[in-house]
């Protein structure tokens, strides 16, 4: 290769990076100076990366091919294509109470949203607002938190976003009502892209539940590229929920990187039904003692659906509890792929470390592929980790039928039972009650819970 051939790398950047040059001049007008440098990193950063591979260990098991060779189409408008508010009762959690902000193909839709007065200082809004309004609260933490040395995706969305959700609790505080982010994507063009960005901020002592979806209206091989950070203070107690329910033809990369801070009390449930291609990255670094932190999530899919879930939890300080429980339940020909690590630091004593992931096979070409990982440096801790691929197991199912229940509701049964496990770790009531709903419908959706195929 002679030195003015560019890299591999660099070729499949290259539409990106023409992209980003019309991008950032007409960003220039509207947006703080200080978000410059951290956009130019971040298209650098991806040029350099490229798009993973099955030769990169942490992408072994996912092949985002196909993402690679789209057409790169930002979307740059803000069309609501005839949505009205009306007509947003059709996605779940239309009915929990609270502000729910509502984007459409990556835009803030503040006729579609519905906003709650917030007191104390409390405030909820879309981010492209909070860095007209709040610039130097949103500098203190934006980009902090998400890394991109080793992730392309989130580099290229911090190159790109434009906007996603904001939400900011002051010390002491407490917002009783779930904060909804609802992104809903309407395109019809392959290689639609759109790069939410949510920054979520609790102060010492502060409560918040935030609900986080995506949903599409249309068919179409659209890419969604979102980025999640979340700083959580000394003592806050913070719920999220991320149902990721998007077009078949859809594909969906995410990351959720969250920052905790002493005795915080951190749960994340991922809800994953859509997509064709699904990934999500969630590290989190426990840097306080005392933090309890709980990753918990089912993913259910059919036919030729990629579902994966990587993570690495952390431990940065000792005393800290971390437990992650995943549930696959996969039909058709899809795939489930699940990667966690738990690092434990010379430090970080007394860990209490736990990390399962069971899948449930419903038919004979679904496959999961399984890599639980524990890298210790602390010799006082308590860590384990485990992983089932299976089917129906016969005993269950033989102990339920010889108790008068029909082979059908038997399977039924268990099934539900096992996504179940998933859902009754979800503290918030209505939530968690609308999530068992949810879930239901979706695996009866599934030819294969009744009878297997």
């Amino acid at each position: 290769m002679t030195a003015t051939q560019p890299t591999a790398p660099v070729k499949q950047a290259d539409p990106h990076l023409k992209a980003f040059e019309r991008f950032e001049q007409a960003a220039a007008t509207t947006q703080p100076s200080w978000l410059f440098p951290l956009r130019k990193a971040g298209i650098a950063r991806f040029a350099e990366l490229g798009f993973p591979t099955l030769k990169n260990e942490d992408w072994r098991f996912t092949n985002v091919a196909p993402i690679a060779k789209l057409p790169f189409k930002p979307s740059l408008d803000a069309a609501r294509d005839g949505l009205t508010k009306d007509s947003l009762d059709q996605f779940s959690f239309a009915k929990l109470p609270g502000t729910r902000l509502v984007f459409v193909n990556g835009h803030f839709a503040a006729e579609l949203s519905t906003a709650t007065t917030q007191p104390n200082g409390i405030k909820v809004s879309s981010l492209a607002t909070a860095l007209a309004n709040d610039s130097a609260l949103v500098e203190k933490h934006l980009g902090r938190y998400v890394r991109t040395e080793d992730n392309a995706f989130a580099a290229l969305n911090n190159a790109f976003f434009q906007d996603g959700g904001f939400v900011y609790v002051p010390a002491g505080q407490s917002v009783d009502d779930p904060v909804q982010f609802l992104f809903i994507n309407t395109s019809k063009d392959a290689g639609a892209t759109t790069h939410p960005r949510n920054l979520i901020i609790a102060e010492r002592g502060a409560k918040l539940t935030v609900i986080e979806s995506y949903v599409s209206l249309a068919s179409a091989p659209t890419f969604t590229n979102a980025v999640t950070e979340f700083a959580l203070g000394d003592n806050a107690v913070v719920e999220h929920c991320k149902f990721q329910d998007e077009s078949p033809e859809a594909f969906h990369i995410a990351a959720l990187h969250s920052h905790l801070g002493r005795a915080v009390s951190f749960s994340s449930h991922s809800i994953a039904t859509g997509a064709k291609l699904a990934r999500n990255n969630l590290r989190t670094t426990l840097d306080g003692e005392g933090i309890e932190c709980v990753l918990n999530g089912v993913y259910i899919t059919n036919n030729d659906q990629i579902s994966d879930h990587y993570m690495v939890v952390d431990h940065a300080k000792p005393h800290c509890a971390s437990h992650e429980y995943f549930n696959g339940i996969l039909a058709g020909k899809s795939k489930g792929v699940f990667h966690g690590r738990i690092l434990v630091r010379p430090d970080a004593q007394k860990t209490d470390a736990k990390q399962t992931n069971k899948n449930l096979l419903l038919s004979d070409d679904a496959t999961a592929d399984t890599k639980p990982q524990l890298e210790i440096y602390a010799d006082d801790v308590k860590c384990t980790h485990g992983a089932t691929i299976g089917q129906l197991n016969d005993e269950s199912i033989y102990y339920l039928r010889s108790r008068g229940i029909g082979l059908e509701n038997a399977r039924r049964m268990l099934i539900h039972a096992f996504a179940g496990e998933i859902i009754d770790r979800v503290k918030h009531d209505a939530l968690r009650e609308e999530l068992d709903v949810l879930v239901w419908d979706r695996l009866e959706q599934h030819e294969a819970v009744a009878v297997g195929k």
